[in-house]
């Protein structure tokens, strides 16, 4: 976890066990169980990671979620203890459960103005037809996968 006073909460809602550990990795301090070759060649030609990072991964405190009912309890909770989440990291699809959209609706009822990233590979939903049902504003952001670890930095430091 973080050693910030005051981190910069964040949840990320999917059903992939591999995609939290990349959000952790992009993003806090929180040492990996195993680094796969792929890894240890990036380091080996471009140095570590942490050494070019811009971000402090220290103030950013990551929370997971497996499934969109578990991500909204989350997200309630949160709230009832006033430590709010900053953001959601949410998945398009996380069978059997919630889909993206439907946990989004579930979150908008608990939490108006929480900003939401939706990411995936694919989407259920147009982009225009979600814009049309939540509205276009900055609470509502695309993240297309395999993601950039710069452009996760960019939306989980917010502005």
């Amino acid at each position: 976890m973080s050693t910030h006073p005051n981190p910069r909460r964040l949840l990320v809602i999917d059903d992939s066990e591999a995609i939290h550990t990349d959000f952790r990795r992009i993003l806090t301090d929180e040492p990996l169980k195993s680094r796969g070759e792929l890894d240890l060649m990036a380091d080996a030609l471009f140095g570590p990671e942490a050494a070019g990072s811009s971000v402090d991964k220290t103030v950013v405190e990551v929370d997971s979620a497996y499934q969109g009912e578990e991500g909204v309890a989350r997200v309630r909770e949160a709230l009832a203890a006033g430590r709010p989440y900053a953001l959601v990291f949410l998945d398009y699809r996380m069978p059997p459960g919630w889909n993206g959209a439907e946990t989004l609706r579930h979150l908008r009822r608990v939490a108006p103005t929480l900003p939401v990233v939706l990411c995936s590979a694919y989407s259920d939903y147009s982009w225009a037809e979600l814009q049309a049902e939540f509205g276009e504003s900055r609470l509502l952001r695309q993240l297309r996968k395999p993601f950039n670890r710069q452009q996760v930095r960019e939306l989980a430091l917010g502005d």
